[in-house]
């Protein structure tokens, strides 16, 4: 009779347990379609890292980092450890920043500026041209 008992005992505590295991909460998965705006922002993401990483092997970029005391190594290290959203942004601030200058639109721009001067200060009597 005792040797029941303890089978008995032993059995209800794994019942006990395996009910608890049962009805505790359980976080469902729910699988969902992937849409093409993640796969495109998660591809530009990763354009935007290969870019700033790309504009970090550049010697004249190596340089300018080595003369502020800035290993290459760790720069690209930083990147690494960016957000998503840093990344775009310095890659976007990339391809606005001129590289070199743009003498003949500077050029065409001041001339524009020089000449619209002229033409108001001739239509408003302060200068004499004709």
């Amino acid at each position: 009779m005792r040797r029941i008992r303890r089978v008995e005992k032993s059995v209800s505590l794994l019942m006990v347990l395996l009910l608890v295991m049962i009805t505790t909460p359980v976080s469902s998965v729910f699988a969902a379609m992937v849409g093409t705006e993640t796969i495109l922002i998660n591809q530009d993401t990763l354009d935007a890292r290969d870019l700033v990483r790309s504009f970090l092997d550049r010697q004249d970029v190596q340089s300018q980092l080595t003369a502020r005391g800035i290993d290459s190594d760790e720069a690209k290290a930083r990147v690494d450890s960016l957000s998503d959203a840093e990344v775009m942004q310095i890659a976007d601030r990339i391809d606005e920043l001129p590289a070199g200058g743009d003498f003949w639109g500077t050029f065409a721009f001041v001339l524009i500026i020089v000449f619209l001067t002229l033409l108001v200060m001739e239509i408003l009597g302060y200068t004499d041209f004709i």
